[in-house]
């Protein structure tokens, strides 16, 4: 074999080589390839299935609420009724409801997505109609309900308790009515108190002395004003709690010093002058009214003005809100002279507002005779015992005490028979409000005849009588 062969040997072997490593490279890369491309067909299925997975968790749970940038406008809230339709009973759009898939967001979580100027215009579920709205939705039925306070008490001056509505029987211009309610609770009382200042001076300072008693008489829930009276009538203070330091205050305030008596002598002969010759006060300057030459004085005009100060009250009791028993107090001799307000319009302004008029009476008038002919009134003269003509007007009681110890007890007494007498309701027949005056009548059956019935005489109809009441289904 020559050289020349073996080179050519030499060199078909090196390009075999060669072919060969080409073979294997190309073999490889396709091999790279094809586990290149093994590999994110693999990784993108991984990620497919993790997107589904988390698109049904989402689907699965909603989304929380985000914060609202403003609260819509809600509007007025009534007791026992929400804000939302959901709340009402009505079906929300987007709830889910058992036996259905997954559904939508809640109505809440949509509501606070929206944004303000959409959340300010919506409606509230529930607003109280009002005008011709108010007039188309709500049904009301215009009962004419009378409120009758009474209190029952035996021979002895006893109250009788234990009575039902079966022992009552209540009369309306002579004809009997049904009873719809009967009650004999406790109920708070709307008290104006009326203090007089114009008695003489030994009745105010025992009058005085007694008013320390006074506003322990009142539960804590009570409401009291004051009002004194001399010349004219005067708030003390309006209504503030029974047991605050105001009250107290109020009736420290009220503690007048009185009127002197005039003593025998006073007006005429020579006491009633200081240098007196011949029945003529020869120097003026020291008569007992300047200027005056006589011997004879003109008595001064004294000023009761009771019917004006019991009116004062009233006007102040009117405007206390109903549920409320509302009581005039007062702690008077019972005198009457120079008010402007007569006595027969007031007890009208009384028996149409519902007030009633008790009291405790002092001075001389609390004497057992005495008080007694101090009830008749002569004409043109003043009244000497006007109180007792208020009470049995008006169903209110009164107690009569001179002494000290006498009327610090009454206040309880008294209060404490305003605050527990019975009280029944009726439905009267007759037109709302026809101006005409209606007596009124209780008896008690089955208990005996001697026994003494406190209620007051009749009333006059009002607005206050119709109550609208809610209409109930048959």
């Amino acid at each position: 074999m020559g050289v020349f062969d073996l080179r050519i040997r030499v060199l078909a072997g090196s390009l075999a080589l060669g072919m060969l490593g080409t073979l294997a490279g190309q073999a490889g890369q396709t091999q790279t390839q094809a586990g290149q491309m093994l590999a994110g067909q693999t990784l993108a299925q991984a990620g497919q299935s993790n997107a589904a997975h988390q698109n049904m968790a989402q689907q699965g749970i909603p989304d929380a609420p985000k914060p609202q940038t403003t609260l819509p406008n809600l509007g007025p809230v009534a007791p026992g009724q929400g804000t939302t339709p959901a709340t009402v009973g009505d079906a929300t759009p987007g709830t889910v409801t058992a036996g259905n898939g997954a559904g939508t967001a809640p109505a809440a979580a949509a509501s606070s997505t929206s944004s303000p100027a959409k959340a300010a215009e919506e409606v509230p579920a529930y607003e109280p109609p009002t005008g011709e709205a108010a007039k188309a939705q709500t049904l009301v039925v215009h009962v004419n309900d009378v409120n009758v306070p009474f209190t029952v008490k035996d021979s002895k001056g006893q109250l009788v308790a234990g009575l039902t509505g079966r022992d009552v029987q209540v009369f309306e211009n002579g004809v009997m009515q049904r009873i719809t309610r009967f009650t004999n609770e406790a109920q708070p009382l709307s008290v104006a108190l009326v203090i007089d200042q114009s008695m003489t001076y030994d009745n105010v300072q025992r009058l005085n002395i007694s008013l320390g008693a006074l506003q322990g008489a009142f539960a804590p829930y009570d409401a009291v004003s004051v009002f004194t009276y001399n010349n004219g009538p005067k708030m003390v203070t309006d209504f503030t709690g029974a047991q605050s330091a105001r009250l107290t205050q109020a009736i420290e305030i009220s503690k007048g010093e009185g009127r002197e008596p005039l003593l025998a002598g006073a007006l005429s002969g020579p006491m009633s002058q200081t240098t007196v010759i011949n029945n003529q006060n020869f120097d003026p300057n020291t008569a007992a009214v300047r200027g005056h030459t006589g011997i004879q004085l003109n008595p001064p005009k004294e000023q009761h003005t009771l019917n004006d100060a019991i009116l004062e009250a009233a006007k102040s009791l009117s405007n206390q809100l109903a549920g409320r028993r509302r009581i005039i107090y007062v702690i008077s001799d019972g005198k009457e002279y120079g008010s402007t307000a007569k006595f027969k319009d007031v007890v009208k302004y009384l028996q149409t507002n519902e007030i009633e008029v008790d009291g405790t009476l002092v001075g001389d008038s609390s004497l057992p005779l005495v008080g007694y002919l101090d009830r008749f009134h002569l004409p043109l003269t003043m009244h000497d015992n006007l109180l007792p003509a208020y009470a049995n007007a008006t169903g209110g009681n009164f107690d009569a005490e001179f002494r000290t110890g006498g009327i610090e007890k009454s206040f309880a007494r008294i209060v404490a028979e305003v605050r527990n007498r019975y009280t029944l309701d009726y439905v009267t027949h007759e037109p709302l409000i026809d101006g005409k005056y209606r007596t009124l009548e209780v008896r008690v059956i089955n208990h005996g005849n001697d026994l003494t019935i406190i209620a007051k005489k009749g009333y006059w109809p009002s607005a206050l009588l119709s109550r609208p009441l809610p209409a109930t289904a048959q």
